[in-house]
């Protein structure tokens, strides 16, 4: 298993994310592309002490860029995890 810390990159807060999260309590995270629900499960169990009830991911391909010389470039493939928490759990985001 990986260190918990290295697998969550960053809490992604939009306008989608926080309407979820008031309404369905759902957060949305960037993760490590090699993760696994079950590792994400229990790296968010241990940072943030709530109890998580699903975990859901989606895997984007980085986008091609072309720099000054006309030369492509790609931007790096990442992956994002909605996760649901248990009734009467929350995160605080501030």
């Amino acid at each position: 298993m990986k260190n918990t810390a290295s697998l969550i990159k960053k809490i992604q807060v939009t306008e989608k994310a926080t309407a979820l999260s008031e309404k369905q309590n759902k957060y949305f995270f960037r993760v490590d592309p090699a993760a696994n629900k079950m590792e994400i499960r229990d790296a968010v169990e241990k940072l943030f002490k709530v109890s998580v009830a699903s975990v859901n991911t989606m895997r984007y391909m980085g986008k091609m860029k072309r720099n000054r010389a006309s030369r492509y470039g790609q931007r790096p493939d990442w992956k994002r995890a909605v996760v649901t928490l248990k009734e009467g759990n929350k995160i605080e985001l501030t």
